[in-house]
């Protein structure tokens, strides 16, 4: 689960980490500032190359901020729109770099640590300027490791940011994540650091244990819908490209992403992975609501693949809660391809014909992918 930043920022400052002060701004959140200027005005997307896009900016006076929130909010970058700003206190001092995420090949955690950060990172990591360590994943050993890439830091950097990555490897370890990137690490004149900008991975199957981000999650759930959907209907559906064509409802993880192979291999792009779990939808259509919802915000949506084998439910009724699903989503206007297969079919198919709704029904795979694929290409 990747949060935004102002999401990750607020689940630091939770845990008593510094960040800037700052709030959430949306498009009927332009009137005035809440905190003293100057501000950053930061869009809120689940993407990196905010700033280059043109979607990090400064401003000064009352006027400037509103015209730059009118700015950013509704722009598009790499394919997400922009719904929310974060507006925060500008904050001045030396940028540094550091971050922990969990290693799975080499069973443990990895550490980064550079004295210099900012938008340049890349190239300072490959001139070799930023250090890295493997730790073992628990606190002390983590701990240790920071101690040892911190000895060739400059002298007035290692105290701040030492304390920085104990602090942050404990949120780390605490939130279960896999990533946090804190980049840049705002050094203060007077000692003090704060956590400029904050990239925050958590673990999904962890969710159970984390009762804090579960409410976050929920509270922001047009932010976190894939997140809502597992926690709310118990099963499995993930964005894949965001510019994606081929919206994707299937039965299985196996089947779900067998269908990516053979859309990509067609040179067809899915937009999710999504593993419905017909056997759990009890004459209820709010499953398929959900989904069909979700995929009609993409921006690139043309089809929708579903794919079903009746076994557990019977094609009668999938038909019957696709039909209810459609006419329960008006933002929903494209044509939907049913691959489905086994008991009840020909039931299925006199209520989908019934419905006048743009579904076509098609029991071969190969047949219904090429049907997929003639509606993308026009």
């Amino acid at each position: 689960m990747l949060l935004l930043e102002h999401d990750a920022k607020t689940l630091l400052a939770w845990f008593g980490i510094a960040v800037p002060p700052g709030y959430l701004a949306g498009p009927h959140d332009r009137a005035g500032a809440e905190i003293p200027g100057p501000w950053v005005v930061k869009a809120q997307v689940p993407v990196g190359g905010r700033g280059k896009a043109g979607g990090i900016r400064t401003a000064s006076t009352p006027a400037e901020l509103r015209r730059q929130l009118d700015d950013i909010l509704g722009m598009a970058i790499k394919g997400h729109v922009v719904t929310s700003c974060r507006v925060e206190q500008q904050v001045t001092g030396e940028e540094a770099y550091l971050s922990l995420s969990a290693d799975p090949a080499g069973a443990g955690v990895r550490l980064l640590l550079a004295a210099r950060g900012g938008v340049e990172i890349e190239s300072l990591h490959a001139q070799g300027r930023v250090r890295s360590a493997l730790a073992a994943p628990d606190w002390a050993s983590v701990r240790l490791a920071f101690c040892e890439l911190a000895e060739e830091l400059p002298a007035e950097q290692y105290e701040p940011m030492m304390e920085a990555a104990r602090r942050l490897a404990a949120a780390f370890f605490r939130f279960e994540a896999t990533l946090l990137e804190i980049n840049p690490l705002f050094l203060l004149p007077d000692g003090g650091w704060v956590a400029g900008d904050a990239k925050m991975i958590l673990d999904g199957n962890a969710m159970p244990r984390q009762i804090e981000i579960e409410e976050l999650a929920r509270a922001r759930r047009e932010a976190y819908p894939e997140t809502v959907l597992k926690l709310e209907h118990g099963f499995d559906y993930v964005e894949i490209d965001v510019g994606g064509h081929v919206g994707m409802v299937t039965t299985g993880a196996g089947l779900s992403m067998m269908l990516m192979d053979e859309l990509t291999a067609r040179g067809l792009r899915p937009f999710n992975f999504c593993d419905i779990r017909t056997g759990q939808m009890r004459g209820d259509p709010r499953r398929l609501i959900e989904v069909l919802s979700w995929i009609a915000r993409g921006p690139g949506i043309r089809v929708v693949l579903a794919s079903v084998f009746a076994g557990i439910t019977h094609l009668g009724e999938f038909a019957d809660l696709l039909v209810q699903a459609m006419r329960a989503v008006p933002e929903f206007r494209v044509p939907v391809v049913a691959r489905i297969i086994g008991n009840g079919f020909a039931e299925a198919e006199r209520i989908i014909a019934a419905a006048g709704l743009p579904i076509i029904v098609e029991p071969d795979l190969d047949r219904a992918i090429e049907a997929a694929a003639r509606i993308v290409r026009g």
